[in-house]
């Protein structure tokens, strides 16, 4: 994995036990990437900035934002930090380790392969539980609480959701027992994603338009904006469970009628 990294994880680990950098190290690592990928996005919208790239219109009020921020660091200290550290012996026991040597990528890149599709399927099925009748009002209606999402309420959620959805992203490691490099690369990519399906653009560069079967925020969004019980559109990463039941059809056909609506326009001009 190269040098460099060696001798970083070998400060790591020299310096702080097992435990340290499996919870605090994870917790601290989420919260980094978390608020410096999704705090951006908030100064856009106020500031009106790539105003162009916007997939709605309408905007959050401050307060509104402020509320999102309040909740979730109660819900990331109360719910998401006990849930690491209460979690700590299922994937010692599963086999997670953190001593060197680092895996190869030879390693890795199928490991978090694996944890992209299960966490796919998983997260599907738990998503549509959610949008049944008395589990979106009770618990999932928390989640929509912003039809125009920014990509911090990308986790702003209810506690019980948090737990619920949060086991299709801890399952794949728990099975493999992963080192804990793998682990955050897994914590990362997700973060990272999930933030990026709620930012409320739609870019030139976005993923969704290089790499197939992508969500990605436009598809996503359309999630947020229609009723909990027409939606669709309940896949995390990648789409392919929406294909194959046919829970995207709604949004395929709106992008359909507006290609055709783009198309019209240019022959008319």
């Amino acid at each position: 994995m190269g040098t460099f990294l060696d001798a970083c994880w070998l400060y790591l680990i020299t310096h702080f036990s097992d435990f340290q950098l499996a919870c605090l190290g994870s917790f601290f690592l989420h919260e980094s990437v978390f608020f410096l990928s999704g705090l951006p996005f908030i100064f856009l919208e106020r500031g009106g900035y790539l105003s162009k790239y916007k997939i709605q219109t309408k905007n959050n009020t401050p307060a509104a934002q402020e509320k999102c921020i309040t909740r979730l660091l109660l819900y990331h200290f109360g719910v998401n930090l006990p849930v690491m550290i209460f979690s700590y012996p299922v994937f010692r026991y599963m086999g997670m380790q953190s001593s060197l040597p680092l895996p190869s990528w030879k390693v890795i890149l199928p490991q978090l392969l694996f944890y992209f599709i299960l966490e796919d399927f998983v997260f599907y099925w738990g998503h549509r539980v959610l949008h049944t009748k008395w589990m979106y009002k009770h618990v999932h209606s928390v989640h929509h609480e912003y039809a125009t999402p920014f990509g911090l309420t990308s986790e702003y959620a209810h506690p019980v959701e948090i737990l619920f959805l949060g086991f299709a992203t801890i399952l794949g490691p728990a099975i493999t027992g992963p080192h804990l490099l793998t682990l955050w690369l897994w914590m990362v990519l997700r973060v990272l994603e999930t933030v990026e399906a709620h930012c409320g653009y739609h870019f030139p560069w976005s993923l969704s338009n290089m790499v197939p079967l992508y969500g990605g925020a436009d598809f996503h969004d359309y999630h947020h904006r229609l009723l909990y019980t027409k939606s669709g559109n309940y896949s995390s990463t990648f789409i392919y469970m929406d294909r194959i039941f046919g829970t995207d059809k709604g949004y395929r056909k709106l992008k359909e009628l507006k290609n055709t609506g783009s198309e019209v326009g240019k022959k008319q001009m």
